[in-house]
């Protein structure tokens, strides 16, 4: 396996009303792999407005010494967000730190995972920090 993305760099922090502490414990990891299609960068791009080329043509992501077009960063960072809603409906994700490494590609079997590192109750709700542990590329 190949480190892509993160390496214990990124944290989340997020809020919810549904999880407890018999649901996500401290040391617990959640994971997930996503494989991006051409057709998500352009839908990406239509909605964010970022027309950057580097994403769309091969000419410009060689000169800037990549050997294929590159996936935005934001994008393959959506990754996190659908872990944590996939295991906790109706969260709120308040906070992300990035730190972007090396590029992932369309087609690119990728991996996140996220550990949890301190929850606490606030009154009705729990608050919990998530830092991510990586982001891979399977081969």
């Amino acid at each position: 396996m190949r480190r892509l993305f993160f390496n214990s760099v990124s944290s989340f922090k997020y809020y919810s009303s549904s999880a407890s502490s018999n649901v996500l414990k401290p040391g617990d990891i959640l994971k997930q792999s996503r494989v991006f299609s051409i057709s998500e960068v352009a839908d990406y791009s239509k909605l964010t407005h970022d027309h950057n080329p580097l994403h769309f043509d091969l000419e410009c992501a060689r000169n800037a010494g990549f050997t294929d077009t590159p996936i935005p960063g934001l994008l393959v960072a959506s990754l996190f967000p659908r872990i944590i809603a996939s295991h906790f409906p109706g969260a709120i994700y308040v906070k992300q730190t990035l730190e972007f490494r090396a590029p992932v590609f369309v087609g690119d079997d990728v991996v996140g995972e996220v550990q949890a590192s301190n929850i606490r109750q606030l009154k009705d709700k729990f608050i919990s920090r998530l830092v991510a542990l990586k982001m891979v590329e399977l081969w």
